[in-house]
This record gives C-alpha cells, sequence and structure tokens, in this order.
C-alpha cells in the first residue's frame, strides 16, 4: 500500500534555507532585526508563525515583525496582531509588519500601509579592487560603533533618535557578531558615511548605508561597495511593510493602541 503524499506549504521551519528565495530571504530578515533588538537588550520572540524584534523605544525598520508563514485566514493574523499589540504596548516609537502575503485592511487596527519594497538579489560576483587611500574604516571598537551609529541616525535622518544617543540603535553586542561587518569612510577625520553587511541564510545584504548630506556625491557610498557586495547574492519579489500604532493618538479606534508611525524607507536610504 502506498504511504500517502506529504505536502508541503513551502514554510516549513525543517525545510533548507535552498527550497526557495523568499524562504531564505524571511530567515535571513528576521535574523538580522533580532540581532539588532537582542544587542540592544530588548525583546526577541520567535515562533513558527513570526519573529517579533523591538527594542522598546524607537529604531526605525529595525522594530519589526516578520511573518514566517502565510496565516491561515483572517482571524489568525488577528490573533497573531493582538499578541504582538500586547507584547508592544510599553514601548514607544514605530513598529513595522513584513509579509510576504497579501493582508486584509488593518487600518481599522491603526495599522498603516508602509510601502512595498522590492526584494533585489544577485548571484555573487568578483568585485572591483579599492585603492588603499579608498578603502572604508573597518568598525571594530565600541567608539567606532558609536560613530558608525551617530552617522547612521543624523544621515537617514531618524528624527526620533535625535539628538543622537549612543547605543539607542545599534548595541556594542553587535560587534561580536560575526555575521555583521560594519564600516565607516571619514573627512578631516570624522565619520561621514556608514554601511553594513549581514550575512546568514547564504545571503549576504547591504543591511544599512547612509553619508551625511555635506558630504554626498563624493563617492563614499561606492566605497563600501565592493567589501559589502562581494558576497551578495538573480531574483525581484514584492514585499508587503506595514505599521501599527505604538502610542495614543485620537486617530485610533478605542482602546488605544500605544503607538504611533512615521513612513520610514526600506533600502540603504539617502541618496549617496
Amino acid at each position: 500500500m502506498t504511504a500517502p503524499l506529504t505536502l508541503t506549504t513551502g514554510w516549513e521551519p525543517d525545510l533548507p534555507d535552498a527550497d526557495s528565495l523568499c524562504l531564505r530571504w524571511l530567515r535571513h530578515w528576521s535574523d538580522q532585526v533580532a540581532a539588532f533588538a537582542d544587542a540592544a537588550g530588548g525583546t526577541v520572540v520567535r515562533d513558527e508563525r513570526m519573529v517579533l524584534a523591538d527594542h522598546g523605544r524607537p529604531a526605525s525598520f529595525l522594530d519589526s515583525v516578520v511573518l514566517l508563514a502565510p496565516p491561515r485566514g483572517p482571524g489568525e493574523l488577528d490573533d497573531l496582531l493582538d499578541e504582538v499589540e500586547a507584547r508592544t504596548a510599553g514601548g514607544t516609537g514605530d513598529l513595522y509588519l513584513w509579509s510576504l502575503w497579501p493582508t486584509p485592511d488593518l487600518h481599522g487596527r491603526g495599522w498603516v500601509l508602509d510601502g512595498h519594497p522590492p526584494l533585489m538579489a544577485r548571484p555573487p560576483a568578483p568585485a572591483p579592487d579599492l585603492h588603499p587611500s579608498e578603502e572604508p574604516d573597518p568598525v571594530t571598537t565600541p567608539a567606532a560603533l558609536v560613530e558608525w551609529e551617530r552617522v547612521v541616525v543624523d544621515g537617514y535622518p531618524e528624527p526620533a533618535l535625535q539628538p543622537f544617543r549612543p547605543g539607542a540603535l545599534a548595541g556594542p553586542a553587535l560587534l561580536d557578531d560575526e555575521r555583521f561587518r560594519f564600516w565607516t569612510t571619514a573627512e578631516d577625520g570624522r565619520a561621514c558615511s556608514a554601511s553594513a553587511r549581514f550575512v546568514a541564510h547564504g545571503l549576504a545584504s547591504f543591511a544599512l548605508g547612509v553619508t551625511l548630506p555635506g558630504a554626498r556625491r563624493r563617492g563614499h557610498w561606492w566605497r563600501p561597495g565592493p567589501a559589502a557586495r562581494a558576497a551578495r547574492p538573480l531574483a525581484r519579489r514584492r514585499l508587503l511593510r506595514r505599521q501599527p500604532p505604538r502610542r495614543p493618538t485620537a486617530r485610533l479606534r478605542p482602546p488605544p493602541a500605544p503607538r504611533t508611525v512615521a513612513p520610514v524607507p526600506l533600502t540603504e536610504g539617502a541618496t549617496p
């Protein structure tokens, strides 16, 4: 007698990363936001449905909920959001919901559609060599990470993180995480661009990158590129990004949820 065929959805936690690019990316991205939250002493919750990474304070798109599988109907999504909103109720700042799948209209819960950023992937390829004078400076000490963080906060900019406070976005424990590499470039001895690469699940992403306004269009954005792109994995997919409320606001239906949001770009951000 033939054994019954067992079907998979493509999102089971025991599937190999190579099953699909989307599965690989979900695991990669959720690990990245979780690493930032964990290093900052925030909350990280993982299960088969989602990864929740929350600093408990403003941290741009690094405060995120990443769906790891499609919800089985509106009821399951509502239950998940009830749990997320309860777990993050004491925090401040923006919170993002990342979904590879269409969601119902969530405005009634106070969530705002933020956009549909594409997922772009490239196969590994040789990167051009840089002249030694153009090499970016690797970030290897807590003091250098503070400078990196300052450029990120002031360069995008991130108004919710200003005035700049060291450690609000990037905890020094990130320097001990071998999946990350951080770089800066400088003018007159002061960091003016910041970038990062994160490698996990067979993907290397240009995790963050920005140049301060006064130093743009002078090659700073390009200089970390060879290092960051060398292992960067051709495909294009559409992703959903949504934001929920995190502070009380009159626009929400009672009882008010404790957070409000403002749009923030997903990708490297400011014009180089």
